[in-house]
């Protein structure tokens, strides 16, 4: 075995983006900045990667969703970053109907699965999934236990009055998994119906947060008894500190994320970022996120799916319409009657 096919056994995310972007060549220079809207150890596992993989430096920013898509919006004019990797589907939606975003064609898109591929479609190519995750909550079983409420098992339980003060969500401004909660109700219940059950959810919220994932997180340490948020942020926490927090899919069907990637319009370091998008669509990149503890369906047809990640096929999920609420007019418009009606605590 030579020294080449031996390093390859060793470190197979370096190469594979190597045989794929370069052939042989030496490594890449320069430098790339990365808005990255998952958690922290998942953006920074694959900053470490990509630069021992490419040899490009790179400055990255960690963000969520709605905030990095008000980023990249206030910056168009004279842009900073140049690619934004991670986070729900629907902003990366608006940002490429918007212009916001650049067109590519990834010669990785033939391994993607079909989800992932209809995802770059619907953004007229300035987008792509790379991972998938359902919406749900988890609740603490321990504190569960101690006020005698019953377990919640659909959307319904938690408007009841004995969660009073039990649930946390984040903002839908800031965060994407907010906003597809926002969208999945409107989807299951009707605009309206939807509207009131978030007025009356709203009486039983103590916190809006800035994260998605904040509200699973605090279920875990006991700082709430409901957080939702995204499944596979539910499972971390009982995977990673044996916290007694349980997985709610709701009975009356859910919503789901097509996390996704895009290249920023006017990226200053352009053929970095490609590199960067073809080197995150490969099983190797995509392994990383099982491996920094983030459990979604990665969206290369060869990268393996975590046996920790929700199962999605026993899963209710609805018909999640994403051209209609990733559009910029529909989200835009919900996020304000949100506000008026709603608004943060």
């Amino acid at each position: 075995m030579t020294l080449i096919t031996r390093k390859f056994f060793n470190s197979a995310a370096v190469l594979a983006f190597a045989a794929l972007a370069f052939g042989s060549s030496a490594q890449a220079e320069g430098n790339l900045t990365v808005y990255c809207s998952v958690q922290e150890e998942w953006c920074q596992s694959m900053v470490n990667e990509f630069q021992k993989a490419t040899g490009i430096t790179v400055a990255m920013t960690r963000k969520s969703s709605g905030e990095t898509f008000a980023q990249v919006k206030a910056e168009s004019a004279n842009p900073k970053g140049d690619v934004w990797w991670g986070g729900t589907g629907d902003p990366h939606l608006q940002a490429a109907e918007e212009g916001l975003t650049e067109a590519y064609e990834s010669p990785m898109l033939a391994k993607l699965h079909p989800w992932a591929v209809k995802q770059h479609e619907t953004g007229k190519g300035a987008t792509v999934g790379i991972y998938l995750g359902a919406l749900g909550y988890g609740y603490n079983s321990e504190l569960l236990e101690q006020k005698k409420i019953a377990a919640p098992a659909c959307w319904a339980d938690l408007i009841k009055p004995e969660f009073k003060g039990e649930v946390q969500i984040a903002n839908p401004n800031s965060s994407g998994t907010a906003y597809t909660f926002l969208a999945t109700m409107v989807q299951i219940l009707g605009e309206e119906e939807a509207f009131k059950y978030m007025k009356a959810l709203d009486g039983n919220i103590n916190q809006y947060t800035k994260s998605g994932a904040a509200p699973a997180q605090a279920a875990a340490r006991g700082e709430t008894l409901v957080g939702i948020a995204f499944q596979h942020d539910v499972i971390t926490p009982t995977i990673t500190s044996n916290a007694p927090i349980k997985n709610v899919s709701p009975c009356e069907g859910t919503g789901f994320e097509v996390g996704s990637m895009s290249i920023i319009k006017g990226a200053p370091n352009l053929d970095n970022a490609k590199k960067w998008y073809d080197w995150a669509l490969t099983p190797e990149a995509q392994k990383l996120g099982a491996a920094s503890n983030s459990y979604q369906n990665p969206s290369n047809s060869e990268a393996p799916i975590p046996r920790e990640a929700p199962k999605m096929a026993d899963i209710k999920l609805i018909d999640y319409d994403f051209a209609k609420f990733g559009s910029s007019a529909e989200r835009k418009r919900l996020l304000s009657r949100w506000d008026a009606e709603i608004g943060a605590k």
